[in-house]
C-alpha cells in the first residue's frame, strides 16, 4: 500500500485546453463493503438471513436491519461476466462454514435451489438460491 495509484488521471477542464494531472495516493483504505437490499418490509429477512443462514441482527433502526456473520473477512467486491460454470452472476456470494446445514434448513423451509449443489473446479462447493426479495445468492464453502 502507499504510493501513487498506477495510471494517473488527466482531466481536461471544461472550456479550456489545459489538462490537470491528478495523482491519488493509496493512503485511504476501504474498511468494509455492505450489501444493501431494497425492501418495503426489512423484517422479512429474519427467517431467511437469521434462521436459515444463522446471521445475527447487528443493527435495527426499523427502516434498515443489518445482519452480520461471525467471521472476519477483507472487504471484497467482484465484477463478473458470468457466475462460473455457465451460471448467471449472483447478486451476493455468502461463504458459510457448513453448507450441508444450510441446505437442510432450506429443504425444511421448502425453498428451491436455482443451481447445484455443485463441486466447482476452482475449489468451492456451492448452490444458488433466491432470498425473499428475489436476489440470486451464491451460497458456498471452500473445499
Amino acid at each position: 500500500m502507499g504510493g501513487p495509484i498506477q495510471g494517473p488521471l488527466f482531466h481536461l477542464a471544461a472550456g479550456t485546453k489545459s489538462a490537470v494531472l491528478i495523482v491519488w495516493s493509496r493512503n485511504m483504505a476501504v474498511k468494509r463493503v455492505v450489501a444493501n437490499i431494497a425492501s418495503a418490509d426489512p423484517a422479512q429477512a429474519a427467517a431467511f438471513y437469521g434462521d436459515i443462514l444463522g446471521m445475527d441482527i447487528v443493527m435495527d433502526h426499523g427502516w434498515i436491519v443489518t445482519y452480520g456473520g461471525q467471521g472476519t473477512a477483507l472487504a471484497q467486491l467482484s465484477v463478473a461476466s458470468e457466475g462460473g460454470s455457465g451460471t448467471p452472476v449472483p447478486d451476493l456470494s455468502i461463504e458459510v462454514d457448513d453448507l450441508d446445514a444450510v441446505l437442510e434448513r432450506l429443504r425444511h423451509a421448502d425453498i428451491a435451489l436455482e443451481y447445484g449443489p455443485a463441486e466447482e473446479p476452482w475449489g468451492v462447493r456451492r448452490f444458488y438460491v433466491r432470498d425473499p426479495f428475489g436476489r440470486l445468492l451464491n451460497i458456498l464453502a471452500h473445499t
